[in-house]
């Protein structure tokens, strides 16, 4: 494709569920329609509805919808259903190569696409697995030689092992890159191209994400054949059922605000989200102080501390989970009731997927946002992209003046009481406390012994006594010269 006009334009506005096909309608094999209905699933969504029976021609698409419309199962499915031609239940390794290649940005979505992709083709022998970076490569090494027919996967963590030569793309049929937009923000460029010179020449490519930016268009033009647009509902949109306000909060009460929102309207499963690894460590700490079971989810985390913090917010075990935008993308957290931005993002787009979170498949949310005077401009930059007024308000029964004052203080006492005890010179007092107890004694310096001698009187000695004797002047005729021996020999007198 020599330029992004040449793409093939299916958009069309969204569908009432009397009015959307069955998934029955679509030809899948029974296989995949009964782990379909083990799920509850009866009607697709729009973005399913239009995807699926252009993917299952084999034809290259660009999908575009709204966060949370159901995307994955939009190539997951008709990929299933292409793959299972080919599928069978050898031992061998080399009867399961890889057909399917999924790239997606973070490890939080490559997880939730996998757990999908296994759900749907549970009763096939299809095999898939995920492969992401954080974590030991020896488990990932020994499922990829075993073989592998759909692999998701990060694409830094792809290329390590393409370079260990544990999976091979050569006999790749479908290519998908899930979230591109997201790719490019995270400098995925340069990664991307390799794997796509890895890849056969022959194939389908899919691309699919919330966003489709100019650039993200430009790579769709390097390597997409003719493709179909698939949008069922406008660019950058957010969905009705989500209900976004705006409350006008100083920067630094954003803390004491998130506190008095989640214990005022008792909110549970609450995503809240922050700009920075420290400020989302921060909330989280002191919204434990407050009572509140939260945790902490950014890039500096281990891999197995995200996914346990993403687990205990999905079963409940905490009800407030704080993130950067390392969690924007991938989680699919069923009825999750609300989402509220800590810190308006830098980038406008990121609002979209933020708030995505919340009111997915057709369920209602809430979408909160604190906003300080600092945060005017981004505000005005997610109204152009959404195309939608936001109004800050004041926050009804927020406490203010004083009271907040008191509240802050109190509590930077306590922090710095807190870093005092935390600090190298408070732990050694504890672990030594006599080393502790010296260091708060007074110095005293140790007294010197004084000799009696020096107290005596002084007395003047027999040598310092003054002489009687005449001084002799000094003459002023000149010394007579000294007499030195020459070099060879003789006396010479100067």
């Amino acid at each position: 494709m020599s330029d992004t006009d040449s793409i093939s334009d299916v958009t069309s506005s969204p569908q009432t569920p009397a009015e959307l096909p069955r998934f029955d309608q679509f030809g899948l094999a029974p296989a995949i329609l009964q782990a379909l209905t083990d799920q509850g699933y009866v009607h697709p969504t729009p973005i399913q509805a239009q995807a699926i029976p252009v993917v299952l021609q084999g034809k290259d698409v660009m999908g575009a919808a709204q966060t949370g419309t159901g995307k994955t199962a939009s190539f997951s499915l008709p990929i299933i259903q292409l793959l299972l031609a080919q599928a069978n239940t050898s031992a061998s390794p080399a009867r399961h190569p890889v057909r399917a290649l999924i790239l997606t940005p973070t490890r939080e979505l490559a997880d939730q696409v996998a757990e999908n992709v296994k759900a749907y083709s549970i009763h096939t022998p299809l095999r898939a697995t995920v492969v992401f970076g954080g974590v030991d490569m020896a488990a990932q090494t020994a499922t990829l030689r075993s073989g592998i027919e759909i692999v998701i996967a990060t694409p830094g963590r792809l290329l390590d092992h393409v370079q260990q030569k544990t999976v091979n793309l050569s006999q790749t049929e479908i290519f998908v890159m899930d979230e591109a937009d997201r790719m490019l923000d995270m400098g995925f460029l340069p990664d991307l191209q390799r794997i796509i010179n890895l890849l056969p020449k022959k194939r389908q490519n899919l691309m699919f994400s919330a966003t489709f930016s100019p650039e993200i268009k430009k790579l769709a033009a390097s390597f997409l054949q003719n493709p179909v647009l698939i949008e069922v509902a406008r660019s950058n949109a957010t969905a009705e059922r989500v209900t976004q306000v705006v409350y006008k909060v100083d920067e630094e009460d954003k803390r004491e605000a998130v506190a008095h929102l989640i214990r005022g309207r008792d909110l549970k499963q609450v995503l809240v989200f922050a700009n920075t690894k420290i400020g989302t460590s921060r909330l989280a700490r002191e919204l434990e102080r407050k009572g509140v079971k939260a945790s902490a989810i950014h890039g500096d985390k281990t891999q197995n501390e995200r996914m346990a913090a993403l687990e205990a917010f999905k079963n409940g075990s905490i009800d407030v989970l704080v993130a950067t935008d390392v969690a924007a993308r991938g989680l699919d957290i069923s009825d999750l009731p609300c989402v509220i931005n800590y810190d308006l993002p830098y980038s406008a787009e990121d609002y979209v997927h933020r708030i995505g979170r919340t009111g997915r498949a057709g369920a209602f949310g809430d979408a909160i946002s604190l906003c300080s005077d600092k945060d005017t401009r981004l505000l005005v930059d997610i109204e152009k992209l959404i195309k939608q007024k936001l109004t800050p308000v004041e926050l009804e029964g927020f406490a203010s003046g004083a009271v907040r004052a008191a509240g802050r203080d109190t509590e930077r006492g306590s922090d710095r009481n807190a870093d005092r005890a935390s600090s190298p010179r408070a732990r050694e007092s504890r672990e030594s406390p006599s080393r502790g107890r010296d260091r708060q004694q007074t110095y005293v310096p140790p007294k010197e012994k004084i000799d009696p001698w020096f107290l005596k009187p002084y007395e003047a000695s027999a040598s310092e006594t003054p002489s009687t004797e005449p001084v002799q002047e000094k003459s002023n005729k000149p010394a007579q010269p000294q007499k030195r021996a020459a070099l060879l020999g003789g006396v010479v007198k100067r």
